[in-house]
């Protein structure tokens, strides 16, 4: 009976998750549960339970997660202040004359937006919003347009400042430091935020690239899939160039002094963080687009989602007790180390097992659930942590976008026009998910596509 217990436990878990019940309540109850009635069967010491206040003083204690807010802050507060809404109109009058410009535009404004905000949800609803309806108006494929959409959305998750990569910089740290204290490793290296935005920013860029090439083939092998603009409705725009300049440069200077100052050394991913959030309430006062309701709009907005990180951080410490409790993590490592292949069937499983949770559950519960399990048993079979870390953050960005629960399309269709049907969005986004999943491919035949850069600036 207790052989079953752990693979019971994440059973049940994510049963009550699929249910609707919140995240951080699913996680500890189901947890306190499980410990409850293996105390009474005498299958489970409490003495593990006697962790929980250590790990959530360790929580609070933690300086790196509290750029989580700040960087919510931020990304809130320029969606906002409608910087996306100028950034596209700019960049359609730019890219407009070529056929698949407005797609490019779409794509580059979303890469703009990842690296302001990191939130894949605001991103999707603002270029869903603002860009379909002229997308599908000026004749573009509805599966091209949506595809494009979503795509563009979840380069969130991969681009820094990712709140992904900051969560996940976290996680792999610990398991990074467990896994060298299991080999005898008693002065343990370690990994930080830093390593991880170095290592996510050239497959993040590749990304980009590799999405508007499939945007120039689709205007060379179906150019009336994705029509150029028509002269006459571009309007005239006597100083594009300046008009350019001036709307890219502000979020741009943002990003610089975000990516740059963790990049350079100069300050901490939450002193970045800091820098970020006042940058930006800084860019709405110059827009004239800063007052009172919109500050409480933004802080209400960052106070729930900080507050339903944390809370899921809270109930996941003390789900991985109660499952550490029953030896789950003794049966994942047997069961990793019993697979064909070594260290590359064992990756193999764990991506595959991500990619399907990736299906039902959110990338929060994925990061603080799953990966400190599965990631200290990888990291002792001598895989580098940076690659690691930014496998699973492109992986979980490929759930994202994946049918039918990909969280992507859920937010695309809240607000997409009903002319579009669901089948559609569908359609649209599976040359995205190739195009996601040949990245991985082409990660895991060069890992030092994101493990070169880190090595290079840090040593």
């Amino acid at each position: 009976m207790a052989e079953i217990m752990p693979l019971l436990l994440f059973v049940v878990a994510i049963f009550i998750l699929l249910i609707g019940y919140p995240v951080a309540i699913s996680l500890a109850g189901t947890g306190l549960l499980f410990a409850g009635v293996g105390y009474m069967f005498d299958l489970f010491d409490p003495v593990f339970l006697q962790a929980v206040p250590n790990r959530i003083f360790g929580i609070m204690n933690n300086e790196t997660l509290i750029a989580v807010p700040l960087f919510v802050f931020m990304g809130v507060m320029l969606e906002k202040s409608k910087i996306a809404e100028e950034l596209l109109d700019t960049m359609s009058l730019l890219f407009g004359p070529l056929r698949g410009g407005l797609g490019i535009s779409v794509c580059l404004v979303g890469m703009l937006l990842a690296a302001s905000t990191g939130i894949v949800g605001a991103t999707v609803v603002t270029m869903g919003l603002l860009s379909l309806p002229t997308m599908i108006r000026r004749g573009y494929d509805p599966k091209v347009a949506t595809g494009v959409i979503c795509a563009s959305g979840t380069l969130g998750q991969i681009i820094p400042p990712s709140i992904v990569l900051v969560l996940l910089g976290d996680v792999i740290s610990s398991a990074y430091q467990q896994a060298q204290l299991d080999m005898g490793i008693y002065s343990p290296e370690s990994v930080t935020v830093g390593d991880l935005f170095l290592g996510a920013l050239v497959p993040g860029l590749l990304l980009v690239v590799a999405y508007v090439l499939y945007l120039i083939y689709k205007a060379v092998a179906s150019p009336e899939s994705v029509p150029a603009i028509p002269e006459e409705e571009r309007g005239q725009v006597n100083d594009l160039g300046m008009r350019v300049l001036k709307v890219l440069l502000p979020p741009l200077m943002l990003v610089v002094l975000v990516l740059g100052s963790i990049l350079g050394g100069l300050a901490t991913p939450t002193e970045a963080a800091s820098v970020g959030a006042i940058g930006a309430i800084v860019l709405s006062l110059l827009r004239r687009s800063l007052s009172w309701q919109v500050m409480m709009e933004v802080m209400r907005s960052t106070t729930q989602v900080s507050s339903m990180v944390f809370m899921i951080l809270v109930g996941a410490a003390v789900f991985s007790l109660v499952f550490r409790g029953y030896g789950g993590d003794d049966l994942v490592r047997d069961f990793l180390h019993d697979m064909p292949g070594g260290e590359i069937g064992a990756m193999i499983i764990v991506m595959l097992v991500m990619f399907f949770l990736g299906f039902f559950l959110d990338f929060i519960e994925i990061t603080f659930v799953v990966v400190p399990i599965v990631a200290p048993i990888l990291l002792m079979m001598g895989i580098d942590p940076i690659w690691l870390g930014i496998m699973f953050a492109i992986n979980l960005q490929t759930s994202f976008l994946t049918p039918p629960f990909g969280f992507a399309l859920f937010y695309l269709r809240g607000v997409a026009p009903d002319t579009i049907s669901t089948g559609t969005i569908y359609k649209g986004v599976i040359p995205f998910i190739i195009i996601q999943l040949l990245m991985l491919g082409v990660l895991a035949f060069f890992p030092a596509l994101a493990t070169w850069l880190p090595h290079a600036v840090y040593g």
